[in-house]
């Protein structure tokens, strides 16, 4: 396993392309005008933590959009297992179907973790914030799945666009 691993940064940018949603259509940045982003990676769809950070996003979804933010979810589950997690808990946002891990080692999220004693490669649950042109303004390491939005929030404060594009 790699030591050496490091997170996308602040300053770092993310391609255009992200990958193939859960209808197999590839999302891009640019498929979204004038947005910055919250994207968020999380380790597997239909666990505990997973599905209440993504209700919370969903919950609050209106809010981002009304600041300026598109979200978007990103995990290595495939476009089916994400079509039943995004109907099952009326998701209104893209979730990325990354079942070659290329955006998720992109971003540095794939990484050693230990459960039960036990180690094994993992998507670390990370949430990148992004300007428009896909730069990372924010990024937030430790995710609180039940407070997800509400600490975007926090770092988003004073930063609300009154007339998204």
């Amino acid at each position: 396993m790699d030591s050496q691993i490091k997170l996308m940064d602040i300053g770092s940018k993310f391609p255009d392309l992200l990958g193939k949603d859960a209808e197999g259509k590839d999302v891009r940045l640019s498929d979204f005008p004038g947005k910055r982003f919250i994207i968020y990676f999380y380790p597997k769809d239909n666990t505990s933590g997973c599905t209440v950070e993504a209700q919370n996003f969903r919950d609050n979804y209106q809010t981002f959009l009304n600041m300026g933010y598109q979200v978007i979810g990103v995990s290595k589950d495939s476009e089916d297992s994400h079509r039943k997690f995004a109907e099952k808990n009326n998701l209104p946002f893209p979730l990325i179907a990354d079942t070659d891990l290329t955006l998720c080692k992109l971003a540095g999220v794939w990484q050693p973790k230990v459960m039960a004693g036990k180690a094994y490669m993992g998507i670390v649950r990370t949430t990148f914030v992004l300007d428009s042109d896909g730069t990372v303004t924010d990024r937030i390491d430790k995710v609180k799945t039940k407070i997800a939005s509400d600490q975007l929030f926090e770092i988003l404060d004073g930063r609300y666009n009154p007339n998204p594009a």
